[in-house]
């Protein structure tokens, strides 16, 4: 029988600062406005929390039944390991995506926002085709533009209009800077994975661009987002808050180009993870002051 630690494992909460992050930046960029509403932050903050782990399990029982999951290094993959059942772990999905939808729904109900639900069906289904489906798109290296979009722009940009019903130019600064780091996250994870990957037939952009390549577009997308949030000076003076972040950034950029590979860039992940929940706070703090 599959242990409670075990499914807290493989729904892998280093990957749920990608779903805090944007939430912060959205109501930081709606506060801007005088217009944010913490009641329906935190409706927005339980969607992408609970899309982020119907991700992660969906994510390990697609992996998991294709068999690419067998030889990986990481975090516990609950099929793959035969923790749980595959039958179990997309139960475990579906009812983390039912989740994201109720809230969902109810958000859209106290905004009067009626299109946002054809949003939310396209976020769940992107999130279910990344690796499972006839032609999941994580296979063929698109991962990162479903994140960008969904984790980046959907969620930023989503939240802040559930709250303002208006989009400045620093929700739209903001939302780009939160989707690359959450590419860095799937980048670093990726790139742990590239020589399973390559083995199984899993064309992610890192197995296509090759580690060489990888490692320097992960340096740019943990280093180009700060400088993206310190723009936002120009509006919001305190968005400053925001620079000391290149010292973290740089530090996990270097062991990332120094070569680190395999178990060496689990750490990487966690601290990716923190990088961009600690961009949302800085810069979500700097526009709400």
């Amino acid at each position: 029988m599959t242990t409670a630690r075990e499914w807290v494992a493989g729904a892998r909460l280093r990957t749920l600062p990608a779903a805090a992050a944007p939430v912060l930046v959205g109501t930081g960029a709606a506060a801007q406005l005088d217009e944010a509403n913490l009641g329906r932050a935190a409706l927005a903050l339980g969607v992408a929390l609970a899309l982020q782990v119907g991700v992660n399990y969906a994510n390990d029982y697609s992996d998991g039944i294709r068999g690419t999951d067998v030889d990986r290094v990481g975090p516990l993959r609950l099929t793959a390991s035969g923790a749980a059942s595959p039958r179990a772990v997309r139960a475990a999905a579906f009812l983390s995506f039912a989740v994201a939808g109720l809230l969902g729904l109810a958000l859209v109900v106290v905004t009067s926002q009626w299109f946002l639900l054809a949003v939310g069906a396209f976020a769940i289904a992107a999130a279910w085709t990344y690796t499972g489906g006839r032609s999941p798109y994580g296979y063929r290296g698109l991962g990162e533009v479903g994140v960008f979009v969904f984790f980046g722009l959907v969620a930023v940009l989503g939240t802040t209009w559930t709250q303002a019903l208006e989009l400045p130019w620093t929700a739209w600064v903001g939302a780009v800077a939160v989707g690359l780091l959450a590419c860095a996250l799937l980048m670093v994870n990726n790139l742990r994975d590239v020589p399973t990957d390559a083995l199984v037939g899993k064309r992610t952009l890192a197995v296509r661009l090759g580690e060489y390549k990888a490692r320097r577009v992960y340096a740019a997308l943990v280093l180009v987002p700060v400088a993206l949030g310190a723009v936002c000076v120009f509006a919001a003076p305190w968005a400053l808050l925001v620079l000391p972040l290149f010292a973290p950034a740089g530090i996990l950029a270097g062991v990332v180009l120094l070569g680190a590979r395999g178990r060496a860039l689990v750490p990487v992940l966690a601290g990716t993870g923190m990088l961009e929940l600690g961009f949302g706070v800085l810069l979500g703090l700097g526009l709400a002051i």
